[in-house]
């Protein structure tokens, strides 16, 4: 399904016609949810993995997906990278850039707390 395809299927629904249509027609987390993972997997041709951040914000929504870059044996060694994505209000993808990439076993260190 096209990006235009997209945008035609959500316009055509009617507002409240599923649990994810937020009042007024606009989609809700579930469905910017998931449109936001298959529009980046499309755009880049990786799969997401995960969302570990999502918030929506004045201009739309603003995301952080988790996409395997790099399939490795064992698993552990396979290289993953978190995506920052924002979309519209309407759920449409505007932008997206990699902040990090990193092995799936490895951990981020710890931060610091309380100090400046």
């Amino acid at each position: 399904m096209t990006n235009t395809q997209r945008t035609q299927a959500s316009s055509e629904r009617e507002p409240g016609d599923d649990k994810t249509t937020e009042a007024g027609g606009a989609p809700g987390p579930m469905e910017v949810l998931s449109e936001a993972r298959a529009q980046l997997a499309e755009l880049t041709g990786m799969a997401a993995e995960t969302v570990s951040s999502f918030e929506r914000t004045e201009d739309g929504w603003e995301l952080e997906i988790e996409v395997l870059e790099v399939a490795r044996v064992p698993d552990t060694m396979s290289l993953l990278a978190s995506y920052q994505v924002s979309l519209d209000p309407h759920g449409v993808l505007t932008g997206y850039r990699r902040i990090r990439r990193y092995e799936r076993g490895r951990s981020e260190p710890a931060r610091k707390q309380g100090g400046p």
